[in-house]
């Protein structure tokens, strides 16, 4: 195959016949005249040849026993540079050279190819009658001498072409390497600071929950990506309560992960200020404004008060899942439902205030809908009944009720990826 090279150069054209000699001799290039005698020898040690195209004279490196002189048509001369890549050096027409290269190495190599790429007519001269014209006919030498001289600058010039662009090449790679290995420096910080991150989300979450008696509880997280919008958190209120959250932020990434920190943070502070459920998440709704006005985040979230003693948890849901409650025997239990705004959008939200009582054997489930909205990989959602029905066939403690929802969601979605975080917290009175 034949690769773009160097244009071709056609000689000019050489103006008036020599009286009395062949009419070929008026397209061989010549600087010296010829006395007729001379010039009819000449014509005499050339050998007309016709080649059509497609035609490979020779190849480089092969012995040099010929050369000639171009007619009418086109040859092509090309080196080969890798394994059937050929890449064209010059393109001989009527009137020039071809092959002579060889006659004047001591080596007698070809140092190129030549294939004919038109139909080309000819004239062939053979080593032995090369030297011996040459020897009747000193000018000629000189005219030979002049060709290879032009060839030679030419060929000069083209490798020097060839090597600026190779170094613009380079430099073009260099660039781009340089770039790619700074987008990969890029990659890793941000692979570092999302791993940090990942870290410093989770130590946020408790490392141990706290034992209430009477209360067996459970919790766990599955975040969808590096870092989560979902969160939760256990924690004491006084001696005999609990104060339970989940929340939900909505959107996914380092935005909703930063919010998900600033809006647990204040309702685990609000929350050590004291009040009802709805007063803790009201407080914390007017933070959220104020500090983040205009932002298109908002959180989902129910918090409540697991009192021991009384067997009852008093919550204040904002825009979240309803709790799932069920009895000892398994039963489900309707829980009444009030309307509940999220919060950080509205500055005065409605919230669902509401308290179920917790005789000894009933369960209760806070999730997010990262649960509910489980995809399998055919789209369908894993659903509240279903979710359910896993519940009701799941074992009875905190922690290894919410294990086995975690397992049966994996199972469900399969092959297709994760689309939300899930959360999960259980709290089951002990019978």
């Amino acid at each position: 195959m034949l690769a773009q090279g160097v244009k071709r150069r056609r000689s000019p054209p050489h103006a008036g016949a020599r009286p009395g000699t062949d009419p070929a001799l008026d397209r061989i290039p010549r600087s010296a005249p010829l006395p007729p005698a001379g010039a009819a020898a000449l014509a005499a040690s050339f050998r007309p040849q016709s080649s059509p195209a497609g035609t490979t004279l020779f190849h480089e490196g092969e012995p040099g026993d010929r050369m000639y002189i171009v007619l009418s048509g086109e040859i092509a001369i090309f080196k080969e540079v890798d394994e059937g890549e050929e890449r064209v050096l010059a393109v001989r027409g009527a009137g020039e050279f071809v092959g002579e290269m060889s006659f004047l190495s001591v080596a007698g190599r070809r140092s190129a190819g030549a294939r004919v790429t038109a139909d080309t007519h000819m004239l062939e001269l053979t080593r032995a009658e090369f030297e011996l014209m040459l020897q009747r006919q000193p000018a000629l030498a000189y005219e030979m001498l002049r060709v290879v001289s032009d060839r030679l600058r030419e060929s000069n010039e083209a490798s020097v072409r060839d090597l600026r662009e190779k170094n613009r090449e380079l430099a073009r790679a260099y660039a781009e390497l340089q770039a790619a290995q700074a987008q990969l420096v890029e990659q890793e910080r941000l692979a570092h600071e999302m791993r940090l991150a990942r870290d410093i989300q989770r130590s946020m979450h408790p490392a141990a929950l706290p034992h209430l008696p009477g209360f067996d509880i459970g919790a766990r997280i599955v975040p969808a990506r590096e870092i989560a919008g979902d969160f939760f958190d256990v924690f004491r209120v006084d001696g005999d309560t609990l104060g339970v959250l989940v929340g939900d932020v909505c959107g996914k990434g380092v935005p909703a992960a930063l919010y998900m920190a600033q809006a647990r943070s204040l309702i685990r502070v609000e929350a050590g200020r004291g009040g009802r459920p709805d007063e803790v998440l009201r407080r914390v709704n007017q933070h959220l404004i104020d500090l983040t006005a205009g932002g298109s985040l908002f959180v989902t979230a129910l918090y409540g008060l697991l009192r021991g003693g009384a067997r009852e948890f008093v919550y204040a849901r904002a825009g979240h899942e309803l709790p799932l409650v069920w009895r000892a025997g398994g039963e489900p239990v309707v829980v009444p439902q009030g309307i509940g705004h999220p919060l950080g959008m509205l500055p005065d939200p409605a919230l669902d205030l509401q308290a179920i009582r917790l005789p000894p054997g009933a369960s209760l489930l806070l999730y997010t809908d990262g649960a509910t909205e489980a995809a399998a990989p055919s789209g369908e959602f894993f659903g509240r009944e279903r979710l359910l029905a896993a519940v009701a066939g799941a074992p009875r403690g905190g922690q290894a009720l919410c294990d086995a929802l975690a397992s049966t969601l994996a199972a469900f979605r399969g092959s297709a990826p994760q689309a939300d975080d899930i959360t999960l917290v259980a709290l089951r009175s002990a019978a």
